[in-house]
């Protein structure tokens, strides 16, 4: 009977380990992320505007300096040359974050001449030259043009504040208007360029 009993036991962990989803993204601690979240980007500390005449809340990253692992300055002026900008917001030791990135240096290099900007912002790279040096090696290794830069004191507007699974990525307008869903978790080149154009014929409406 005690035989029986533990091979049922057994089997109903068996079950339940199998039944439980792999995700690809990683926590903010450095374990596997256990939820994915869509379409969050109302839930952070966002300055916002009211929209002309329509009375909607629109969330705007607002005016911010910050610079990428080179040095390079960028202001909320890097937004105005493209009718869509990409935010992919990784850390260095983000295994699912890593993969990614090649495909959406090809991304880049494709969509660039359509109106989309894709920009990488290296979350743990805040106060540590360590994370940088990563950061840089990553770029250089991976080969992609587009910027990696490192999160502003106010962490754009408090747009990254609370974040707490890597990758996630969200979507500007050229007014630096937060537009779209926020998508965590990894994606395949075929999974992002489709999100990227769905994302792009809503921007230029």
């Amino acid at each position: 009977m005690m035989r029986f009993r533990k091979e049922v036991l057994c089997s109903l962990l068996a079950a339940s380990l199998c039944c439980t989803p792999i995700l690809s993204g990683c926590g903010s601690n450095g374990q596997s992320s256990a939820s994915q979240k869509e379409s969050e980007a109302e839930d952070h500390q966002a300055s916002s505007k009211e929209e002309d005449g329509l009375g909607d809340s629109v969330v705007n990253l607002g005016e911010f300096s910050i610079k990428d692992i080179n040095d390079k300055t960028y202001t909320q002026e890097m937004f105005a040359d493209y009718d869509l900008t990409m935010i992919n917001v990784f850390t260095t030791w983000c295994t699912p974050c890593i993969n990614e990135i090649p495909d959406l240096g090809k991304l880049y290099e494709e969509m660039k001449g359509q109106g989309v900007n894709i920009v990488g912002i290296a979350l743990d790279a805040v106060g540590s030259s360590e994370k940088v040096e990563k950061a840089k090696l990553l770029a250089e290794k991976t080969g992609v043009s587009y910027p990696f830069l490192i999160p502003d004191e106010g962490y754009l507007g408090g747009r990254l504040a609370g974040i707490n699974a890597v990758p996630e990525t969200f979507f500007v307008d050229k007014e630096g208007n937060i537009v779209g869903e926020t998508y965590s978790g990894s994606r395949s080149y075929e999974d992002w360029k489709l999100i990227i154009e769905n994302e792009l014929k809503e921007a230029v409406k």
